[in-house]
C-alpha cells in the first residue's frame, strides 16, 4: 500500500516492491496510510466477529474447530479466520500482532474522521481496548476472544 506522486513512486518502485512483495499505489501522497487504516478497520471488525462466531458455536453445542473449517470453505473465509481463529481455538496468545499495537492502529482509523459511520469497527474496537485496559496489551490480538467470552458468559473451550 503506497501513495505518492507518480514520479516518486517510480523512483522508489524497486525498493517498495522488494519490501512489500506486491505494490499497490492507492493515489497521491498519504493514500497509502489511508489504505493501511482501511485494512485495520476490516481486520478489527473481522477479528472480533471470528471470536464471536466461534464462542457462539461452542456455546450452542457445535464443535468450534469444525465450524471454523466449514466457514473457511465459504464466504466467511479470511486470513483472520484461518490464522487467528486457529490461535483462538488453541488459546495461543503468544505475541504475533500485539493488542497494544492494534489499539494504536484503532486510533489511526479514528483519526480519519469517519465517526459514527464506522459502527461495526467501533463496536469491535471497544473489545480490543477493553483487553488492553485489563492488562492484555502484550498479548496477540487473537486474545480478544477472552473479552467475547466474558461478554457472552460462555467459553470457547471448557
Amino acid at each position: 500500500m503506497a501513495g505518492g506522486e507518480p514520479e516518486d513512486i517510480a523512483d522508489a518502485a524497486v525498493v517498495l516492491e522488494a519490501l512489500a512483495g506486491r505494490l499497490v499505489v492507492c493515489g497521491g501522497p498519504g493514500t497509502g496510510q489511508v489504505a493501511k487504516a482501511c485494512n485495520q478497520l476490516v481486520v478489527t471488525a473481522n477479528l472480533v466477529a471470528v471470536a464471536e462466531a466461534l464462542v457462539l458455536a461452542a456455546s450452542l453445542g457445535a464443535d468450534p474447530a469444525q465450524v471454523r473449517e466449514a466457514l473457511l470453505g465459504g464466504y466467511a473465509a479470511s486470513r483472520v479466520l484461518e490464522l487467528h481463529g486457529g490461535r483462538m481455538l488453541r488459546r495461543d496468545f503468544s505475541l504475533g500482532g500485539s493488542v497494544r499495537n492494534h489499539v494504536k492502529d484503532i486510533g489511526i482509523v479514528r483519526s480519519l474522521g469517519a465517526g459514527d459511520a464506522t459502527e461495526v469497527f467501533e463496536a469491535a474496537a471497544r473489545a480490543l481496548e477493553q483487553l488492553a485496559d485489563q492488562g492484555g496489551g502484550d498479548l496477540d490480538h487473537s486474545a480478544v476472544v477472552q473479552i467475547v467470552e466474558a461478554r457472552l458468559g460462555r467459553r470457547l473451550r471448557p
